[in-house]
């Protein structure tokens, strides 16, 4: 069995909460490289958001985030019937 590599995770990494939606950025890349980072976001239902391109720094990928969440909403990364309603 393959030995899975073992990864940097960015200090940008961790829970988001807006709207009191929470999921979890996770940025990374091969431990002691150089190399791009790659974006994932994880939601509480373990719904899996990966980025098909790297990002060359950690503050990129997590600018992206941001990006998206201010243009598409937190709530685009839960599926309908998972979206929080209001009364």
């Amino acid at each position: 069995m393959a030995k899975k590599p073992k990864l940097e995770h960015s200090e940008l990494s961790g829970e988001y909460t807006e709207d009191s939606v929470t999921v979890l950025v996770d940025i990374f890349r091969p431990a002691g490289t150089q190399g791009d980072w790659k974006l994932e976001v994880v939601t509480e239902k373990e719904d899996l958001f990966e980025w098909d391109e790297p990002f060359a720094t950690d503050r990129e990928a997590f600018d992206e985030f941001l990006a998206t969440v201010a243009r598409d909403g937190i709530a685009s990364f839960l599926e309908e019937d998972d979206v929080p309603t209001t009364h």
